[in-house]
């Protein structure tokens, strides 16, 4: 499987001949649009957070699902998604996903109440994991090797300025009050985008598809839904359900169906199938301290995104446009940083990325102390600034962690790898909205102040400065497995010119 490679010689997928030279201007920026789009869906509803409080009722798990949700089925559908590309072309499947995630975009857009949001959240979810997929897929079997870096580091700043403009434009949307349709309209824009994209991407695309036709494991892919399920649901919705039995029988059950997967996958993988997780990829330790890394940071953005839009908003007063512009600032500096990430670390190696993710604790650090000290409206400058220092910081670490990650993983593996990696962000996403959104509410209060809103603020952000030393640490074991590997290839080009030498002496 190719479709998440961040390795120039995982790829095995090839154009049509008809198709093989792509309008490579046209052609990324179909691909990053809908990206853009995948990623702004996510972190948008947090802005909205209060007006779904208001209109539909929803209460604090119904948040958490409305935001958390999407993260799941998101997660849980990436890699079938990517078969789906392989089986049929990611051409065809990408323009399917942008007409699915139109679609449930509506259904999002006329929901009347927080049950039916929340399902169309899963099903939009599920529609970005068979779309986003196919952007990789196609950079890395249409963009020859020396552009493909260049596309790479724009689609990392595409992901990160998405997060942070879902945040901006999402409450100038909900301030302007389009048509009078509020928070509607978040989802509802993404109806004409995506109509239009689609016909674009038929345009530009190029016809690729894999030269492997992975077999679809529809079994493993259920039991990985399920068990990312039976953890998420009971931890959003167990406190405000005052922990009932279903929740514990739920996170029992995780236990079991978690070990029948990977049975399933091991059964499968003896048999020369192809399974949804290829387990040998963990027995390489730089490859598990990818994945770590990968959910720890995702759970720390995601929900300080969350936490810190409800402090702004519920805690010192600020119109859903205001909040969404305290979070500019952040934008930009991820966005610089993120362009400055890719020739930093030519020039400097991997340590860039421990660099990146030390300034991001500094700024959560700085954040922390200004909610002890400061917690009120007063403190809305500096929490502007330390949120810009931490945009630093996350532009340096995550553009580059798929390919750091992939470093040690054999290149016939390293696209189905990527996918792991990309699915265990997105859950840690998922799940830090849930367990630290949960977290923030009950600190918070049942009917929270300015203080009350600072001092639950503060603590989850201790939790995101726990997440992100966790982040330098295991960067460090990245790290140095790409010396190795480095050491080991200049090792290896200097005995072949030796014998070469040799031969013709």
């Amino acid at each position: 499987m190719t479709e998440l490679s961040a390795d120039p010689r995982a790829t095995s997928a090839r154009p049509s001949p008809a198709t093989a030279a792509p309008r490579p201007g046209p052609l990324l920026a179909v691909l990053l649009s809908a990206w853009f789009m995948a990623q702004f869906d996510f972190f948008v509803v947090n802005v909205a957070a209060p007006s779904f409080e208001k209109d539909l009722h929803a209460g604090p798990a119904a948040l958490e699902l409305i935001v958390g949700g999407y993260a799941f089925a998101y997660a849980s559908g990436m890699i079938t998604g990517g078969r789906l590309g392989d089986l049929f072309g990611h051409r065809r499947t990408f323009v399917a996903g942008l007409v699915a995630f139109a679609v449930t975009s509506l259904l999002c857009g006329i929901a009347v109440n927080p049950a039916q949001l929340v399902g169309a959240r899963l099903l939009q979810g599920f529609a970005g994991a068979v779309m986003v997929p196919q952007v990789l897929a196609t950079i890395t079997a249409t963009f020859p090797v020396h552009a493909r870096g260049r596309a790479m580091a724009w689609y990392g700043v595409a992901g990160g300025t998405a997060s942070v403009a879902g945040q901006v434009l999402g409450g100038l949307m909900l301030d302007a009050d389009i048509l009078g349709l509020g928070w509607r309209m978040l989802f509802l824009i993404n109806v004409p985008i995506g109509a239009v994209a689609a016909l674009l991407a038929l345009r530009f695309l190029p016809s690729v598809r894999s030269a492997r036709r992975a077999r679809l494991d529809l079994a493993g892919a259920g039991g990985v839904a399920l068990t990312l399920g039976l953890v998420l649901v009971p931890l959003a919705m167990g406190r405000t359900a005052g922990w009932p039995a279903w929740t514990w029988i739920c996170l029992g059950a995780t236990v079991p169906v978690g070990a029948a997967t990977v049975f399933w996958q091991r059964r499968l993988a003896a048999r020369g199938g192809d399974p949804v997780l290829d387990l040998t990829l963990f027995r390489e330790g730089s490859y598990l301290a990818g994945v770590v890394t990968g959910a720890a940071f995702m759970a720390y953005w995601a929900s300080v995104m969350f936490t810190l839009t409800l402090l702004l908003q519920g805690g010192f007063g600020l119109g859903p446009f205001e909040a969404g512009l305290a979070f500019a600032p952040t934008g930009v500096c991820f966005a610089a940083s993120s362009l400055l990430s890719r020739p930093l670390v030519q020039r400097f190696g991997l340590r860039i990325l421990q660099l990146g993710s030390v300034v991001t604790v500094t700024g959560l650090t700085a954040l922390v102390l200004v909610l002890r000290f400061q917690p009120d409206r007063g403190a809305l400058p500096w929490v502007v600034v330390t949120m810009a220092v931490a945009g630093v910081g996350n532009g340096l670490t995550f553009p580059q962690l798929i390919g750091a990650s992939l470093v040690r993983v054999p290149a016939r593996r390293a696209g189905i790898g990527a996918g792991v990696l990309t699915t265990a962000q997105q859950f840690g996403g998922a799940a830090g909205v849930a367990v630290i959104g949960a977290a923030f509410f009950a600190l918070a209060g049942g009917v929270p102040s300015a203080s009350g809103y600072a001092r639950a603020a503060m603590w989850t952000t201790v939790v995101s400065v726990a997440l992100t030393c966790v982040v330098t640490v295991l960067t460090t074991v990245i790290r140095r497995a790409a010396d190795r590997t480095a050491r080991a290839e200049v090792e290896r080009a200097a005995k072949a010119a030796k014998e070469t030498k040799v031969t013709d002496g």
